[in-house]
């Protein structure tokens, strides 16, 4: 795929969707990456459905880390892996107070120090809560670069820097957004639905559908 086509794929993307945001509820940094630590193997709907009920009582990491544990766990037991997820918000709270001053950190490899934080839950806080132009690399859009051609690699770390040094530099803050909500959305996994899709005529999937 060449430059001109990528740049044309995005400007669709844009035109169709001036300003994405994540499906993420949250009204503060510290709220984003808790929502997207658990968030891992997790719908927003049902991240968003935990947070509503208990950001109101506690959305610091002072707050968070007095509900404890098990304080913690009732209100993200609906939640896959709960319990994991739980223990790694509290020591994260724990951190951010004694080490951080209680403020989320601005770079990569501070946010990965803190437990449950791995490269691309950093990489949605400094793109989504700071504006940083990175690119956090999840399955839809690990399948959707590969499935379009837009940046094919073996692996997410693959992917996530060929985007960041394929994706023309004028939509690279937001591509994030679009390649995630047109995989969850559009080109989904099982049946893509290549006719409703608005790049279908510039994608080099071989195996379009109808829709």
């Amino acid at each position: 795929m060449n430059k001109d086509i990528r740049t044309e794929i995005f400007r669709r993307l844009q035109a169709d969707n001036p300003n994405p945001e994540t499906e993420l509820n949250y009204s503060t940094p510290f709220e984003l990456l808790i929502a997207v630590i658990l968030s891992a193997q997790a719908t927003d709907k049902g991240v968003n459905k935990a947070t509503d009920k208990l950001y109101p009582v506690a959305n610091t990491p002072e707050s968070i880390y007095a509900l404890g544990l098990e304080g913690l766990k009732e209100y993200i037991k609906t939640i896959g892996l709960y319990n994991s997820k739980a223990a790694n918000i509290i020591k994260t709270c724990e951190i951010l107070i004694t080490e951080h001053n209680s403020e989320i950190p601005k770079d990569r490899e501070a946010l990965e120090a803190l437990p449950g934080v791995g490269r691309k839950t950093a990489n949605v806080v400094l793109n989504t809560a700071f504006g940083m132009p990175v690119m956090a690399v999840d399955t839809h859009i690990f399948r959707v670069s590969n499935r379009t051609k837009i940046a094919t690699g073996k692996n997410v770390v693959e992917v996530e820097k060929r985007l960041v040094r394929l994706v023309p530099k004028e939509y690279l803050l937001d591509a994030h957004h679009w390649l995630i909500l047109h995989g969850r959305y559009v080109c989904t996994a099982r049946k893509p639905k290549c006719g409703a899709c608005i790049i279908e005529d510039l994608c080099e999937y071989k195996s379009k559908t109808e829709y």
